[in-house]
């Protein structure tokens, strides 16, 4: 599990919360009704969803998923309808690319205009017109590393996750294209490769580093953990997750390769099983708050698309590569885009060959 530290400043948001508004009432139309929300494991402070629920009187049914390819078998199972879920920008554009996925009424959102404009015009990768979804958190995919034991010029290229000095030292992600991403960057490849004798090359990859056992563990969630208690001296992560794990060790430092990298933003969006539009709106236009947006970011430490948490950041945070990804990280980012079934049903199927090698 990841550690999460409260700071004064989530402390004070929270217990002020009855004090700021939701963008409505506190007697308002939603009031006794339930909304269902997915989202990412550990990816909003507990006590904001009981906030919301005590300043509306909604209730919320939270469930959480660790990968955007688990969220969307989850939604597709049809067994719950979801009114709110937050995912990955490649699974957003894919639901929004099958019809899954509501037009938001941003005119209703009174907090919309707390979001930095830059950041909402970099969605249009996957939601052109801006239309069907809301960024939550956005940062890269880079190297968290034991400083004490890896030299930082090392990390400055994907090479060094196949080299055999590093045997049994090496997390990867547990996620098909986080792994693969690696492995196509130093092959020379998209991240949104989708030829299959190109992706095999990286497949042959990955397996060299599993056969030469490099590789220490598949994780996700359990990353910070092992690095924070120095398991391993690399591992591939998001940059807040090593954001968290650097504030723990101060042995471990981050680095984005200079080949480049994935640039990831997590988004919110209204599923078609949404049962309560109004409610689930209610819920992101709270999201959206100032105070709530704080809490957020000191619980998850990623990098959020709200203006006022940047502003409030002292200088080391803003300068903080592993919190706030720099305009020359984000230069060389690739955002990921949406497979098609056949590809989808190739990578997953390449994924498997790894993990049974």
């Amino acid at each position: 599990m990841k550690k999460r530290l409260l700071s004064m400043t989530l402390v004070l948001a929270l217990a002020a919360g009855c004090l700021a508004g939701c963008g409505g009432s506190s007697d308002s139309a939603g009031s006794g009704e339930t909304i269902t929300v997915l989202n990412y494991g550990k990816y909003i402070e507990e006590d904001a969803v009981k906030q919301f629920e005590k300043e509306t009187g909604i209730n919320v049914k939270y469930e959480e998923y660790e990968s955007p390819e688990e969220m969307y078998t989850k939604y597709k199972a049809g067994s719950i309808d979801y009114d709110v879920i937050c995912s990955s920008e490649y699974m957003v554009e894919k639901l929004i690319k099958e019809g899954e996925v509501l037009e938001m009424d941003y005119a209703g959102m009174e907090n919309y205009k707390n979001l930095d404009s830059t950041i909402v015009d970099m969605t249009s990768s996957y939601d052109k017109d801006h239309t069907y979804s809301l960024p939550y958190f956005y940062g890269t995919l880079g190297l968290l590393y034991n400083k004490t034991e890896v030299d930082p010029s090392v990390v400055k290229s994907w090479d060094c996750l196949w080299d055999p000095t590093y045997e049994d030292e090496i997390i990867m992600e547990n996620s098909v294209r986080d792994t693969f991403a690696p492995a196509l960057i130093d092959l020379g490849y998209s991240l949104n490769e989708t030829d299959e004798s190109h992706l095999r090359e990286a497949l042959d990859v990955l397996k060299k580093q599993k056969d030469d056992k490099i590789v220490y563990g598949y994780y996700v969630d359990e990353t910070a953990d092992a690095m924070i208690g120095e398991e391993a001296l690399i591992a591939l992560c998001y940059s807040g997750e090593a954001a968290l794990a650097i504030n723990e060790n101060e042995n471990l430092d981050y680095s984005v390769p200079e080949e480049g990298s994935n640039l990831w933003i997590d988004s919110w969006f209204v599923p078609k099983t949404c049962k309560n539009q109004d409610a689930a709106m209610q819920f992101l236009n709270f999201i959206c708050r100032d105070d709530i947006a704080e809490a957020n970011f000191e619980y998850v430490q990623y990098a959020s698309p709200i203006t006022s948490v940047v502003e409030n950041q002292d200088a080391d945070i803003k300068a903080n590569e592993a919190i706030n990804p720099s305009s020359e990280s984000i230069k060389h980012c690739e955002i990921y885009t949406a497979l098609d079934d056949e590809s989808t049903k190739l990578y997953s199927n390449l994924w498997q060959e790894l993990l049974s090698n």
